[in-house]
């Protein structure tokens, strides 16, 4: 039987009473609880943007983003990971078959974590590369099998860079547990390091293949679906949570301010029109963002099933469009978290997770607003990108 987007989002809908519930005991374990992961295995979450040969349904990977608004309502961290993981997904089937395969082919439930920043340092030798490093914030590493690293392998005088991501089993790198924070407390996004591991040539996936959208596994997985540029899956992934957040938080204001009556007047909080103001507000702006964010995906997609060009200026937009979503989130979630009053404040307050979560996914690299809207508005100017990660 085939499954759609919208039968994976009615399970997704059906999960966020689920999470709510789970979410105390989530931060405490200070990781996604195996349960969840279970169940975002039994729902196909995990298999929406896997290749059909492994039994995955290569869906479009905006399902991923679809499903990251959905489950944020409930649990922030939960949505975090699993379009993480997700998309770790979709990368794996750009690696040649082989590697593919050694991941895939005993169980095809084996999840990837990763941490992308580049500060792997490699060699060559004979078959692959020997890499080393200490990376941050592999989300979800707990409940993966294997791990995307990234870092540049060296290159001849005069070559750009060769930036990489390697492919590592479980047994060739160490997690270490320092996730002790104050927002996404139950993603889990441990450092891991590793100590001269052999890294095969089949187990890297170059960032330029990436950006020209033609891989190694595209001979294999010729579906459009896999023919998105990286770059543009990746920001995404990291930057949906916090309008599923936002959407979150309308509903447990919603929820909060109609019962509430203030202590200063007597009076019901929704008789202000300033605390009306503030939802009617929020919902526009998170509205737009929507709106806008998956224009980008049906543009993109129409381009590539079309044969055509994703021109750089777009990609920018909406590399940009991407990370402000993002500072949107957080003003609303703000004016939501300020109009709820000092009883927000207190530990168990649904408005006051959202808060505390929107503010640890501002933290993230590639939700900074100001590098994006130079590089962007620079082209419009006749200037050279300055990123490559589009």
């Amino acid at each position: 039987m085939s499954v759609t987007p919208e039968d994976l989002l009615d399970r997704a809908r059906a999960l966020i009473p689920v999470l709510k519930e789970r979410s105390e005991r989530a931060d405490e374990l200070r990781r996604i609880p195996p349960e969840t992961v279970e169940d975002f295995h039994e729902a196909g979450f995990f298999k929406a943007v896997q290749p059909k040969r492994y039994g995955g349904y290569e869906l479009d990977p905006s399902i991923l983003f679809e499903l990251q608004l959905v489950l944020g309502q409930g649990c922030a961290s939960s949505a975090w990971c699993l379009g993480v993981i997700g998309v770790h997904t979709w990368q794996l089937s750009l690696f040649p078959k082989a590697a593919q395969d050694e991941v895939w082919g005993e169980d095809p439930r084996t999840l990837i974590s990763s941490s992308y920043m580049p500060v792997g340092k490699a060699k060559w030798v004979d078959g692959g590369v020997e890499l080393s490093g200490h990376w941050s914030f592999s989300s979800g590493c707990d409940a993966c099998e294997w791990v995307f690293l990234g870092g540049f392998v060296p290159v001849e005088d005069g070559r750009p860079p060769d930036m990489r991501t390697f492919l590592l089993p479980r047994a060739d790198y160490e997690i270490i547990d320092n996730w002790y924070v104050s927002g996404l407390k139950a993603s889990g996004s441990k450092d891991v390091k590793v100590s001269g591991a052999f890294v095969p040539d089949h187990r890297m996936h170059k960032f330029s293949d990436g950006f020209k959208q033609n891989s190694p596994g595209n001979e294999v997985n010729p579906s459009p679906v896999y023919r998105y540029p990286f770059g543009q899956i990746h920001v995404r992934s990291v930057s949906t949570p916090a309008v599923g957040a936002a959407l979150g938080a309308i509903e447990e204001y919603r929820e909060y301010m109609s019962g509430k009556v203030s202590q200063a007047t007597g009076g019901k909080v929704t008789d202000s029109p300033a605390n009306n103001i503030a939802i009617a507000d929020a919902i526009a702006l998170i509205d737009r963002e929507v709106l806008t964010l998956r224009r980008n995906f049906q543009e993109m997609r129409e381009r590539i099933d079309a044969g055509e060009s994703i021109e750089v200026p777009r990609r920018a937009q909406f590399r940009s469009d991407s990370a402000r979503a993002v500072e949107v989130a957080h003003q609303v979630v703000d004016r939501l978290f300020l109009a709820g009053g000092s009883r927000v404040l207190f530990k168990g307050n649904r408005i006051n997770r959202h808060f505390q979560d929107i503010q640890a996914i501002r933290q993230h690299h590639a939700n900074g607003t100001e590098k994006p809207a130079v590089n962007f508005g620079g082209l419009q100017f006749g200037k050279k990108n300055t990123d490559f990660f589009i």
